[in-house]
């Protein structure tokens, strides 16, 4: 049966036209008018000349009409790229590009570079900029004007495998690849997420702090599924006082951190002044939360926590460890906190030895994954598309293992374990523990040549306001809780680790600036 995703849009209107949909300080906005304003824009991009199955390119600050971005396109029947609007204009030219794009909605703000690259996008026919203080002139379009100038249409049916989102990943190991979704693995997504991971109404408020080409953005739908409130904050660095202001403000009640944030929050106040008592759920991911601060935020803020696995080609989530398993696990001292929780609804996902075997409890492989949720193919990759999803799974790059009841352990990225004489050394292992000292703000372990072993570890470290710079120290407490060939044989004190603009550490650029010339 034909359906676009946008239906959630159009069923929140009618159902509570009235409700909030945009807060975002004084200015409240009903769901009436932003189902006006998406199909106006959807009326816009067809004026323009877009067909279905053109993408149209997002390069847009966290800001309220970033929702209008997400699923006016997708009304219109189009494909949405949205990118991380902090990436340098040269990447966003790349993806672009290379998905070939025929108009972007673009930021006031990023506008000028990105259009100092235009030549690097050959099939970009339309310049549209969002914002007052943009650039004007021959082949840029307002925004405004676009959306005031036409008329709302409603849904352009569409079916199940039509491209709906093309997700470039990180690329932290080489150019990034775009995962191609279709309304049907975005709506295997949103399944999962109210059935699983946290239903949606009217009376609940997403805090959007984190970018919209990302879990943000994918969130959209199943709060919109719910007609429940989206609200943007007014700052542009998340820091703990204004996001405590903003939860109490408008009574947030769910919010998607990246750990770098739940990090900040650690560091900030406590206790705070403002009222936070209406935020109940927490959803974390997208790169490693260590043990021991994970513990220190249920201590501090309570088991509102869920963690969740997921990847750009199988997102909001493969499998997902719940509050109240938080909590078990917290009270017990059960490993299981330092789990990624069992499969969502939808998904199945095993664990493969390099034969595309699955190895049963307890053993160590390549973390892969089945199901609606799962990419459709990467863009304009068919061997990378075809050696990923080959035999039917999505073989995720991760290294993990799952308990006898069917829990799920990340022990790393394939690309980031350290083979040393021929035995897998796995990181995250050693920065678990180098996160437990008391000295240590962060940590990025990985592997560099050695003449004897082929490998060795070693380890960059941001060390805690006053702490003393003591690698001899380090390794003495990593000798307490692994084995001597794991320790690190280098140990550099650096001001801060490089992340990408989801909040994962970038190990190749860490060990490109401390030992160049490596590779």
């Amino acid at each position: 049966m034909p359906l676009n995703l946008t239906c959630h849009l159009t069923r929140a209107a009618r159902r509570h036209p009235d409700a909030p949909a945009i807060l975002h300080g004084d200015r409240q906005r009903s769901y009436a008018w932003l189902d006006d304003r998406v199909g106006r824009l959807a009326g816009g991009l067809r004026q323009l000349g877009l067909a279905e199955g053109d993408r149209v390119g997002i390069v847009v600050d966290i800001e309220p009409r970033s929702i209008e971005c997400l699923l006016g396109p997708l009304r219109a029947g189009l494909a949405i790229v949205p990118v991380n609007s902090r990436l340098h204009p040269a990447e966003h030219a790349y993806m672009l590009g290379d998905c070939g794009a025929r108009a972007v909605l673009c930021s006031a703000a990023r506008a000028a570079g990105l259009l100092g690259v235009r030549d690097r996008m050959p099939a970009l026919e339309h310049f549209i900029v969002i914002g007052d203080a943009g650039p004007a002139g021959p082949g840029v379009e307002d925004y405004e004007d676009l959306v005031a100038g036409a008329a709302p249409v409603p849904d352009v049916p569409v079916s199940r495998d039509t491209v709906s989102w093309i997700f470039y990943t990180s690329g932290t190991t080489g150019r990034p690849k775009g995962a191609v979704h279709t309304h049907r693995s975005l709506g295997a997504m949103v399944d999962a997420q109210l059935i699983d991971i946290w239903p949606s109404g009217v009376e609940e408020r997403l805090a959007h702090v984190t970018p919209m080409s990302h879990a943000a953005g994918l969130l959209v739908f199943h709060q919109t599924a719910g007609a429940g409130a989206h609200v943007f904050p007014e700052f542009t660095r998340f820091e703990p006082q204004d996001f405590y202001r903003m939860v109490e403000r408008h009574r947030v009640t769910k919010a998607s951190l990246v750990p770098t944030m739940i990090h900040r929050l650690l560091d900030g106040p406590w206790p705070v002044r403002n009222d936070i008592s209406s935020l109940k759920t927490v959803q974390y991911g997208g790169a490693p939360l260590h043990l021991e601060p994970l513990r220190r935020a249920l201590d501090r803020f309570g088991p509102i926590f869920v963690n969740v696995y997921a990847q750009g080609e199988a997102p909001l989530a493969c499998t997902f460890l719940s509050k109240s398993e938080h909590r078990a696990a917290a009270e017990t001292g059960s490993q299981r906190l330092s789990s990624v929780g069992r499969e969502c609804y939808g998904a199945e996902v095993d664990v493969f030895d390099p034969d595309d075997r699955s190895v049963g409890p307890g053993s160590n492989g390549e973390i892969v994954v089945r199901g609606d949720v799962v990419m459709q193919r990467y863009w304009n990759a068919p061997e990378a598309s075809a050696e990923t999803l080959r035999g039917g799974w999505l073989h995720t790059g991760d290294v993990g293992w799952k308990d006898e009841d069917g829990y799920l352990y990340i022990a790393d990225r394939i690309k980031d374990m350290v083979i040393k004489g021929g035995t897998n050394i796995y990181p995250r292992e050693i920065e678990e523990v180098l996160h437990r000292h008391r000295d240590v703000a962060e940590a990025a372990v990985f592997g560099v040549p050695d003449a004897e072993w082929g490998e060795a570890v070693a380890a960059a470290v941001v060390l805690r306001a006053g702490a003393p710079a003591d690698a001899a120290a380090l390794i003495g407490w990593c000798a307490e809780s692994v084995a001597a060939f794991k320790l690190p044989a280098d140990i550099h004190f650096v001001d801060a680790l490089p992340k990408s603009g989801y909040g994962k550490i970038l190990k190749r650029e860490v060990r490109a600036a401390l030992y160049p010339g490596i590779g």
